[in-house]
């Protein structure tokens, strides 16, 4: 890439990966004179879906001393919670994500406030390649942004509908097909019957936020796997890396031999299974690459749901409180499939199918979809990703993950090379490293971005 005297840089989502990304812009010696365009189209940039929501009952999924924004400074959150409100009695634990959008929002208005960064409070509806071999930014305000480089930071979609062909569920208004709409969950009666599909730690977050609205009824959860996940332990000394065992291992079977192999050496320590498992995390993403594409889909097919369970925890004061409600009765847990979603005059008839081949029926006022994100970029209809897959300049993995980038993620095209001044990071890179969604990776996507971007 030339060396450009004002390089535009347009960044498109303003959520985490792209606020994180920004920041690491501007932290650049040779971006300094760089032009940045931030497109968010909610009302503040910075917290993105993840953390906007404004209900205390949210708590964040990891402890404050791995969620700063900078790899470098690892207590930067940290120490900016300890100056606020929350820490008055001391630092939580666990702290809100109403928290952590604040501080996002923070760290991101003090560049708003620079000529170099500037925010369009809408969305981007194409990129076109210009003859220049710059892109052409469409906004959906009519502006149009000649761009040296576009990255896509766009988070996660909603996910699909859960059945079909008959949807007439998604416009009854018991069928909810976003928890995280503002007041959505606040139409729901304290009386009436709910029932989630799926079991992570959304399902945990709108059992709580029931539970505070002070919801009374029966809570049906039907779930593929049927855990919850598991909850954090106390903080333990650090497992010690076994990655060069697993460096030439190139099949899932020889790494869950390794990793079991030292689970009971750390049991015979009296140690956790949780350090062991955490111990893995920064060499996830090669441990994925080494396996070949029917390796992954062996892993995706048999392992990843229990995968998620053991990875991503709740915070123990979550996983209590649903143990509590299990055991009083007022959740009911259900290993199964939904089928069918049937509107039936006010409630809704779900069709479940378990492990024998007969449906079981259940009947809710209100179903709420907890599933995870949809990540097949075939599937996905936003403007911007339709126009780049229509022109051929973004490539949906094989395995339906995301996006084919290189090494830096630049995107890729059909043929395999990159894609003129396209770049992204977040959850779209999943098909490279698996683990794309959490502060610790993406914070180093961002920054790593920023420093080839700067060459």
């Amino acid at each position: 890439m030339p060396q450009l005297a004002r390089p535009v840089i347009t960044v498109v989502g303003g959520g985490f990966a792209g606020t994180a990304l920004v920041l690491q812009l501007r932290r650049q010696p040779a971006l300094a004179a760089a032009e940045i365009h931030l497109i968010e189209p909610r009302d503040v940039p910075g917290p993105g879906l993840a953390y906007t929501a404004r209900r205390p009952e949210y708590l964040l999924n990891v402890r404050p001393g791995g969620l700063s924004l900078y790899p470098d400074e690892p207590n930067h959150f940290a120490d900016w919670l300890q100056t606020q409100p929350e820490s008055a009695a001391g630092l939580p634990e666990f702290a809100s994500r109403a928290a952590y959008g604040r501080y996002l929002r923070e760290e991101l208005a003090q560049e708003l406030t620079t000529a170099a960064v500037r925010w369009h409070h809408t969305t981007a509806v194409a990129a076109p390649l210009l003859p220049d071999g710059r892109r052409a930014v469409l906004l959906a305000d009519g502006t149009i942004i000649s761009s040296d480089i576009v990255v896509l930071a766009l988070g996660n979609f909603p996910p699909p509908p859960p059945t079909g062909p008959d949807r007439r569920y998604l416009q009854h208004p018991g069928y909810h097909a976003d928890p995280w709409a503002i007041g959505n969950l606040r139409r729901i009666g304290p009386d009436e019957e709910v029932l989630l599909i799926g079991s992570g730690l959304t399902a945990v977050d709108v059992l709580l936020a029931l539970r505070q609205d002070g919801h009374r009824a029966p809570i049906t959860v039907v779930a593929r796997h049927g855990r919850w996940p598991s909850a954090h332990g106390p903080l333990m000394a650090p497992y010690p890396s076994f990655y060069p065992e697993l460096a030439h291992e190139t099949t899932v079977t020889g790494v869950v031999a390794v990793y079991k192999r030292h689970l009971k050496l750390a049991a015979a320590q009296g140690l956790d299974w949780r350090p062991v498992l955490d111990s893995l995390r920064p060499d996830l993403g090669r441990i994925w690459a080494a396996w070949p594409l029917a390796e992954q889909r062996r892993f995706l097919q048999h392992l990843a749901g229990l995968w998620a369970v053991a990875r991503h925890r709740s915070p123990p004061q979550n996983a209590e409180a649903v143990a509590a409600l299990t055991a009083a009765g007022l959740v009911q847990l259900h290993i199964g499939t939904v089928r069918e979603i049937l509107p039936e005059g006010n409630r809704l008839r779900v069709g479940v199918r378990t492990h024998s081949p007969e449906t079981c029926w259940h009947t809710a006022d209100h179903v709420v979809s907890c599933a995870g994100p949809l990540l097949d970029y075939t599937r996905i209809a936003d403007p911007l990703v339709v126009s780049l897959r229509e022109a051929g300049d973004l490539t949906p993995d094989p395995l339906h993950l995301g996006l084919l980038t290189d090494a830096h993620g630049a995107l890729l095209n059909a043929a395999g090379a990159v894609s003129p001044g396209l770049f992204t990071l977040g959850p779209s890179r999943r098909p490279a490293y698996f683990e794309s969604t959490a502060v610790p990776e993406l914070r180093q996507q961002a920054a790593a971005l920023a420093a080839h971007l700067a060459q």
